[in-house]
């Protein structure tokens, strides 16, 4: 086991945001979305016009698929045939970024715990994170504590269940929500910039402690590869 650099050497836990940073479900949200335009007699978008907006789950899908936000009078009944809809293929071509599978071994060869905070709700986060064999410690979604990010809320919970305080945590997301959540809880921050960041998104300006422009960099900068 390599010697983690001095910067980091309190570091005992790192925890991840799901969708955009350890797995790319784009195209399944995208055919989700498309599925309901397609019923509606509407011709479908082109995936790429989706991708940016993956981060934001439903909000983001419908937003582009139908122009309708929350607090629109559909948006909510929209929301719920959705997430019927993607439950029914979020397997279909959901994976690990490529890259991420070997990051992981190399966090729990080094003796690192690590988790899963997503604003995913569990209904969806848990069984494809298990279909993935992912093996997280522990995987926190969105509707876990009453509370989704930027609040800190579920980021303590899964320092709580891995055992770790919070400032011995380093938290990796593509969303500046994920910055700011990991700074509220106390925890260090990394941006993954291969993810969906966001449209027109400019995530050096977040102020993430590390920015990570491909899986298996967080070994590098952590002196394990």
């Amino acid at each position: 086991m390599r010697p983690i650099p001095a910067r980091w050497a309190h570091l005992r836990a790192v925890l991840f945001d799901l969708d955009g940073t350890l797995i790319d479900s784009a195209e399944d949200l995208a055919r989700a979305a498309n599925a309901m335009r397609t019923v509606r007699g509407l011709p479908p978008l082109p995936h790429g016009q989706y991708r940016p907006h993956g981060g934001s789950g439903a909000r983001g899908m419908l937003g582009q698929a139908f122009a309708v936000a929350p607090g629109h009078a559909d948006y909510e009944e929209l929301k719920r045939e959705f997430l019927d809809r993607y439950e029914g293929l979020m397997y279909d071509s959901t994976q690990p970024f490529a890259g991420i599978v070997a990051e992981l071994a190399g966090l729990t060869a080094a003796g690192l715990v690590w988790g899963i905070v997503t604003n995913k709700a569990e209904r969806f986060a848990l069984p494809l994170t298990a279909a993935l064999r992912l093996g997280a410690g522990t995987v926190v979604g969105g509707d876990t504590t009453g509370h989704a990010k930027p609040h800190p809320a579920p980021l303590l919970e899964a320092a709580r269940r891995l055992g770790v305080p919070p400032q011995a945590c380093l938290y990796v997301g593509d969303d500046e929500r994920d910055v700011i959540a990991g700074r509220a809880a106390g925890m260090a921050t990394a941006v993954a910039a291969w993810g969906y960041l966001g449209p027109q998104a400019d995530h050096r300006q977040w102020g993430a402690d590390i920015e990570l422009i491909s899986p298996g960099e967080l070994l590098k900068v952590l002196g394990l590869a």
